[in-house]
């Protein structure tokens, strides 16, 4: 993972850009094309048939999807089953049909093979990418797209391919035939890709490193190790996501593409409510536009609005991850969803800021202890070790790390609130602005280059999703 990472920064990327530059803008798209299946097929050769199928098929029902909207409905919404069976069918055998075998084997009668497929890296993302252009075209939300190898780019776009942000069709269809780069939105994109380098290399790597050791300490660690340890994890999670998120969104504006912004510094909520409108704000937007809404939202009574919002947690859980704790873990915020707005919600409101913030962040790091554990047995250890008062406050091994830790623990706090951003705002616009954002990307690639040599620790979390 770290020799590929240098070898995207220093000459995969470098080449991309210089050729892209290079060539008019009318085959511009074409050679992107073709980058996004190099990257790919980098790490996956052999998933690339299974991309091109993807588009192909996504490509086609949205020529027929568009020719029969208006003439014959029918003939279009089947057109639009099949894209969206295709599409399912497809995320469904690759990531869930281990899961399911085995679910099935526990009942008794049931004796099927054991099923172990390998994932291709981002298939939830571009899987779901491909079915919105079929619901927008079908919608007559989007145009549809005439040329595949322009709709191909769109599906294999390699800023955003492997773990997301989820782009729909609708927000970039202008956008794959008439963008106009500029040096303004080059510079963005490069000061934006700096940031999310740094989040990934300099602030998650070092709390998953916290993370692991204090694990692995186990119940010697104490109830406030244990604590400590689930924030370091919820550091982790944050700033390798977020950081990929603003990475992509960076390389989108080099070349010319704007995405939607993905996290909105979700740690300073003050309900779950607000977290989950300000954390992976893309997945959260096409669950509520293409499930949420289409089951009936809020239109249809209290009791069906309870059970879309069952449902559409069920779904977000399930689609992290073939396993029961990515399931319980979106009921889990799925149920605290529906108590905040049918019966907290008043009493938040009306609670002083500090108890709001206490409140979300607790219930968001039992969230990640159930998001990280995929073993049960793992999981409820931990959970005590997290409320057993008995023993020490917290291990000696524990403390041992948290004090090594400690200046990484507050930069990571602070990095995840506005207040750097804040500031910054303040001088942005000056004339010494420029040559500070030029000495901050120069320092960020160096440093984290060094560190990306000195370490082999540079897990991206989201790719197994």
């Amino acid at each position: 993972m770290v020799f590929s990472s240098l070898l995207f920064l220093f000459m995969y990327l470098p080449i991309v850009l210089l050729i892209y530059y290079a060539v008019p803008f009318k085959f511009r798209n074409l050679f992107l094309f073709f980058a996004n299946l190099v990257f790919y097929g980098w790490g996956e050769p052999i998933y690339v048939t299974l991309m091109l199928f993807s588009t192909v098929v996504d490509y086609t029902c949205g020529h027929f999807i568009d020719k029969y909207r208006t003439k014959n409905k029918k003939i279009a919404k089947t057109f639009l089953l099949l894209s969206v069976c295709i599409n399912l069918g497809l995320l469904g055998f690759f990531k869930y049909a281990g899961f399911i075998a085995d679910t099935l084997n526990a009942i008794p009668f049931f004796s099927l093979p054991s099923i172990s497929v390998p994932l291709p890296i981002g298939i939830s993302f571009y899987t779901f990418q491909t079915m919105s252009y079929s619901i927008d075209v079908y919608r007559n939300d989007a145009p549809v797209q005439r040329n595949i190898i322009t709709f191909g780019t769109y599906v294999a776009l390699f800023p955003q391919l492997i773990a997301g942000p989820i782009v729909r069709y609708k927000d970039v269809a202008y956008q794959l035939d008439h963008r106009k780069e500029s040096l303004e939105d080059f510079t963005k994109g490069v000061k934006l890709f700096c940031i999310g380098l740094a989040k990934k290399v300099l602030l998650a790597n070092q709390m998953g490193l916290m993370w692991d050791q204090i694990r692995e300490s186990g119940e010697i660690n104490g109830w406030l190790g244990s604590w400590i340890g689930i924030i370091g994890y919820a550091f982790q999670i944050y700033f390798d996501f977020s950081g990929y998120s603003d990475m992509a969104r960076g390389l989108g504006n080099m070349f010319g593409f704007e995405f939607l912004k993905n996290f909105d510094y979700p740690y300073i909520s003050k309900s779950i409510t607000e977290f989950w409108r300000r954390w992976h704000i893309s997945l959260g937007t096409w669950f509520r536009e293409y499930v949420y809404i289409p089951l009936g939202g809020n239109r249809k009574g209290v009791l069906r609005q309870i059970l879309n919002l069952l449902i559409v947690w069920f779904l977000t859980g399930f689609w992290h991850g073939a396993s029961y704790n990515f399931i319980l873990w979106g009921l889990f915020y799925g149920v605290i969803l529906i108590i905040e707005k049918f019966i907290l919600k008043k009493w938040l409101d009306k609670s002083p800021a500090f108890v709001q913030h206490i409140y979300s962040l607790l219930l968001i790091l039992f969230g990640w202890v159930i998001f990280y554990f995929t073993d049960i047995t793992q999981l409820w250890e931990f959970t005590v070790s997290m409320f057993s008062f008995s023993g020490a406050v917290i291990g000696e091994s524990a403390l041992s790390t948290v004090i090594s830790f400690i200046p990484l623990l507050v930069i990571a706090g602070v990095s995840s609130t506005p207040l750097a951003f804040n500031l910054y705002s303040k001088i942005k616009g000056k004339k010494y602005t420029v040559i500070l954002d030029a000495l901050f990307c120069i320092a960020v690639l160096v440093i984290c280059t060094a560190s990306l040599v000195n370490q082999s620790y540079n897990p991206f979390l989201y790719f197994r999703f």
